[in-house]
């Protein structure tokens, strides 16, 4: 997973509320057993709105959008957060996100950013004509026009995104424990070493 200390660019300014995940991604696109493509299917029912702003040339390769309450609500589909970042987007702020979008983007390098609804309108003002600035390390977004909102994390979302670590990242990290372990396990119960292969 890369690494993600700062977004920063513009932003689409979608703004709706209760974008759900067959929305961003519709079942009809779930059938490819890669992450790559996904980004052209990517808010197809949106795209098919005369003036949206995912076809807007002035936000091409936005890596943000400012979205409404309860981003990501719906069904469990983590092709959600691999469809956004198909299409350039590792972040996303709104008021509130669905639970497992939200750790279905941080475990696939999204930041999603929760700002009270009047920083929301502000940023959909600011995403018409210029760049925001997410910064993880200080938590704040900030605009050019001296717009500036501290957001809360969690340490350990936080950390992954930063270093860039997802689960099986952070597993390796205790590569030494578990060897040790299974060591242990045969050494002391040879028979359940026996029943998973670790006794060979």
């Amino acid at each position: 997973m890369k690494a993600v200390k700062q977004v920063e660019g513009r932003a689409y300014p979608l703004g709706r509320k209760n974008v759900d995940t067959d929305l961003i991604i519709p079942a009809a696109f779930l059938k490819t057993v890669t992450r790559e493509g996904l980004g052209k299917g990517a808010f197809q029912a949106v795209r098919a709105e005369p003036g949206n702003v995912f076809d807007d040339p002035e936000y091409a390769g936005a890596p943000i959008i400012v979205a409404g309450d309860n981003f990501g609500c719906g069904s469990s589909r983590e092709h959600a957060a691999w469809a956004l970042l198909d299409m350039g987007v590792t972040a996303v702020i709104a008021p509130s996100f669905s639970d497992i979008f939200a750790g279905n983007a941080y475990k696939n390098g999204i930041v999603t950013v929760v700002l009270p609804q009047d920083a929301i309108d502000r940023l959909m003002e600011v995403a018409v004509t210029d760049p925001i600035t997410i910064d993880l390390e200080t938590q704040t977004v900030t605009t050019p026009f001296q717009d500036r909102w501290s957001f809360e994390m969690d340490p350990f979302r936080k950390h992954c995104l930063v270093e860039g670590k997802d689960d099986v990242d952070i597993t390796l990290q205790s590569a030494d424990a578990i060897e040790a372990y299974e060591q242990h396990q045969k050494g002391e119960l040879p028979w359940v070493a026996r029943g998973t292969g670790l006794a060979a």
